[in-house]
């Protein structure tokens, strides 16, 4: 499916006849964090800049599959881990445990996307309670939202850290809806990952995706009740 940027409110779910979620649950990374800059911080190192998003989708890689055998750990850990062996092969400028910090650490100077702080107060302003659940740490989402302005708009900044099961698996979301006492029916995730939506939508929740970009959203995975632009748009077509 490739749809046009003035389409993309009617795609996957034009919002008609979908009941107003009393919770929204936000991704964090990439989904409220504008993670472009990540590929100057291998850069910054000596690491080639495109050396980010195969490092990321290895991390995520690395992350479900210790879910998947029971054993998840922190994102932390997991992204230390692989930037010990992929940073171990490349000429840096510094000291390997220097590089890894500097490029761990960029994650919690990210920017928020432009329709963030609009976004979340529209929605704040409908009577939706907000909370973020992150595969990383709840740090990244105070830093976040607290530079945005927009802290106080979330009950709640989760982790997976505490349900013990990355997301897309079910016990992450369940963890959440335990935490915000609503039935999965009356919550919605809202995310930019396919996965991440598939998995909401498997217990039961409802799913907004966050096209920011126009692609094209995989068949393989299950529909979002919705797909909009950006996060204004989500909540002009919740009001």
């Amino acid at each position: 499916m490739t749809v046009t940027p003035d389409h993309r409110e009617q795609n996957r779910g034009d919002g008609r006849g979908l009941r107003r979620p009393q919770v929204i649950v936000f991704d964090v990374n990439e989904t409220l964090s504008d993670t472009t800059a990540m590929a100057a911080r291998f850069s910054d190192v000596g690491a080639p800049g495109s050396m980010y998003p195969l490092w990321f989708a290895d991390l995520l890689r690395d992350g479900f599959a210790l879910t998947a055998a029971g054993a998840a750990r922190p994102f932390a850990d997991i992204g230390t881990g692989l930037l010990q062996v992929m940073l171990s092969e490349v000429e840096l400028d510094r000291p390997l445990d220097e590089a890894i910090e500097h490029v761990m650490s960029g994650f919690v100077g990210l920017d928020p996307h432009p329709d963030v702080a609009d976004g979340v107060t529209a929605l704040t302003e409908l009577g939706i309670r907000l909370v973020t659940l992150s595969n990383g740490s709840t740090q990244v989402a105070e830093k976040l939202l607290t530079s945005t302005g927009v802290r106080r708009d979330f009950d709640m900044l989760l982790s997976v850290d505490s349900a013990g099961a990355w997301k897309p698996a079910a016990p992450a979301y369940e963890f959440a809806l335990e935490q915000c006492a609503v039935a999965p029916s009356d919550a919605m995730l809202v995310a930019v990952h396919p996965w991440d939506l598939d998995g909401a939508h498997r217990i039961g929740m409802r799913t907004a995706c966050i096209n920011r970009t126009n692609g094209t959203y995989p068949t393989h995975f299950a529909s979002p009740d919705l797909e909009v632009a950006d996060i204004t748009q989500l909540a002009r077509r919740l009001s």
